[in-house]
């Protein structure tokens, strides 16, 4: 078995408040040097055999599909993951 990692991100343009709220946290605990951040999905999916380019892109169209919302995220990234 298999295993394919999804991230998926808010469009820049979208406000992301509880990356905000995170953010702000962080400031206020000593790290100034972290000015933002922004928080977004990671599906992991398991499949059967090998990941193929094939596979890779039927997995990227259901993520674009079904796991985002295309009005107000991005699919970034749709990679194998790498074995421990």
């Amino acid at each position: 078995m298999s295993k394919i990692i999804v991230e998926i991100m808010p469009k820049p343009e979208i406000l992301d408040p509880q990356g905000k709220a995170v953010a702000g946290v962080l400031q206020r605990l000593g790290h100034e040097q972290i000015t933002g951040v922004r928080i977004g999905k990671r599906f992991e999916v398991e499949v059967d055999g090998e990941v193929s380019d094939e596979l890779l892109s039927k997995v990227a169209e259901v993520a674009a599909d079904v796991f985002s919302n295309p009005v107000i995220e991005d699919v970034v990234s749709v990679a194998a993951a790498k074995e421990a």
